[in-house]
Formats: structure tokens, sequence, C-alpha cells
């Protein structure tokens, strides 16, 4: 029983943990043509749409500004000049920017000014 028991650790010391049953797409050198394609537009073609929602955040207001066509790193750019130009808090959830409050006339005006096409939705 030993011997067996040590053959398993050898091997598994061999394969340094990466042992699979099933691999549908192969190996992970390749993972950059598995990353999902984001077109990005210019400013000037993005349709954004700013709303003010209440739904399950216990009742506190935050400002969406959704339909972005960017990379994460100048939403993430994007996110903190409203931030601060808003005066609160905010985060990225699913290419989408919340920002804490109710800002959506501020947020129309400065998303304007930067060359975006703005709209507000709901009531």
């Amino acid at each position: 029983m030993a011997s067996s028991k040590s053959k398993r650790q050898s091997s598994d010391s061999t394969n340094n943990g990466n042992r699979f049953v099933y691999r549908e797409f192969g190996e992970d050198s390749n993972s950059a043509a598995l990353e999902r394609g984001i077109q990005k537009l210019p400013p000037h073609q993005q349709n954004l749409r700013v709303q003010a929602s209440r739904k399950g955040r216990k009742g506190k207001t935050v400002t969406v500004i959704s339909g972005f066509q960017s990379q994460p790193e100048t939403l993430s750019k994007l996110l903190k000049q409203l931030k601060a130009q808003c005066g609160s808090g905010g985060t990225i959830k699913d290419d989408t920017l919340e920002i804490q409050g109710e800002h959506a006339q501020k947020l129309l005006q400065i998303l304007t000014q930067m060359g975006y096409k703005v709209k507000i939705s709901g009531g």
C-alpha cells in the first residue's frame, strides 16, 4: 500500500496539480482568444442612458449610466472623473456606471460636454 501512495504523490508532483478529466478549450496559453471582444467606439457614437434607481438598494438612490461600448480601463477613468464632479462614490457593474445619489441632470450636462449622446430614461 505504501508503494501505491508514493506513486500517486510522484504523479501529482510531476503534473504540478494540473490534472484535468475534461477540458473543452485546450490550454490556458490561448486565453486571449477566449476573452470577450469589445468594440471601442468614440464618445459621439455611443448612446448612453442615465436613470435614477432605488431597486434592490434598500431605498438608497443610485444614478445608473448604461450603454457604454469601451474598454474597462476607460470606464474606470471616466468613473473617477464623474465621482469627483458629483462629490460622491460609485462603482462599475457589468459595463454600467453607478454613482451614489440622484445626479441625473448633472451627469447629463457633464457627459454631453464630453461628447457623449445622453438621454435620461425612467421617471
